[in-house]
């Protein structure tokens, strides 16, 4: 008989994937993905060929740190130091800064790939300065991203009277028109996945005029919840716009991808890329 594998996974609610047809196509592989049970000692559950896991909660890390001493032949799938440079975004972006490779789209063209202007604000009283050197708009994000609601919330800064109302630290990224489409990427250990998504849409220089004090700065939640008119200025088609999107070529996407795990030593991640509107449409800049 065919030895069966346990997987043991452990995810909050909003990185969880694992949905009842996933759990139904890998048991009839041979796989049983069990869910683990936090409230619960992990020692006493089990047992498990491989663990699956995103949680970074000093409790958590300490009972995975004693199962892998009690289990030295269980693999950890990410461990939570490797987990550790994605709570910080500045240490995050760092990691695709350094990675130095262009993708070859034909015989003749290469597509580009980089980061958004960014610096770090630590304290109130340097906001306005600093923040100002950028240009506008620029996108707010808080300085941890561990995952926590707070984490996720971002905002949109369309002039120096916006920076009054964030708080510190927070890391502002120049926002660069990407058509209003996203580009999601998956990685499960060799494998990447590609996705498009509807994103923010293009702000004209035009809408950075006459922003009053309460519209200076809001949040992505406000944002989405404007109705497409008044987010994209009339071109409410998006559904369209984001199926005509032309996707990024696989080599670049892939290389990337490879360059960050092998950088980062991990094994299940995604990552965003947006495609640099501000040349033409058909820009090969990421």
């Amino acid at each position: 008989m065919a030895k069966r594998f346990q997987i043991g996974y452990a995810f909050t609610q909003k990185k969880n994937f694992i949905q009842g047809s996933l759990l139904n196509e890998s048991r009839q592989r041979g796989i049983d993905l069990i869910k683990i049970d936090t409230d619960k000692p992990l020692i006493e559950q089990g047992p498990f060929d491989c663990i699956l896991q995103k949680l970074s909660t000093e409790s958590w890390i300490k009972q995975l740190e004693e199962y892998s001493l009690q289990n030295p032949n269980v693999l950890i799938i990410d461990s939570p130091s490797k987990i550790e440079i994605l709570h910080d975004r500045i240490s995050m972006l760092q990691v695709v800064e350094d990675l130095k490779m262009n993708g070859q789209v034909n015989e003749t063209e290469t597509a580009t790939f980089g980061i958004p202007k960014q610096i770090v604000i630590n304290d109130v009283g340097s906001l306005v300065a600093e923040g100002s050197k950028l240009k506008f708009p620029v996108i707010a994000k808080p300085l941890v991203a561990d995952g926590s609601t707070l984490s996720h919330k971002m905002s949109l800064v369309y002039n120096r009277d916006g920076l009054n109302k964030l708080n510190t630290p927070v890391v502002l990224q120049e926002f660069v028109n990407h058509g209003g489409v996203i580009f999601k990427v998956y990685v499960v250990g060799d494998y990447v996945k590609c996705v498009k998504r509807k994103s923010l849409p293009d702000i004209s220089e035009e809408e950075l005029v006459g922003k009053d004090l309460e519209e200076s700065c809001v949040t992505f939640s406000q944002i989405s919840n404007k109705t497409s008119q008044e987010r994209s200025g009339g071109m409410c088609n998006e559904v369209m716009r984001v199926e005509d999107a032309v996707m990024p070529p696989d080599s670049l996407v892939t290389d990337i991808a490879r360059g960050l795990r092998h950088a980062m030593g991990l094994h299940l991640f995604n990552f965003d890329v947006i495609r640099d509107s501000r040349i033409d449409k058909e820009s090969r800049t990421y």
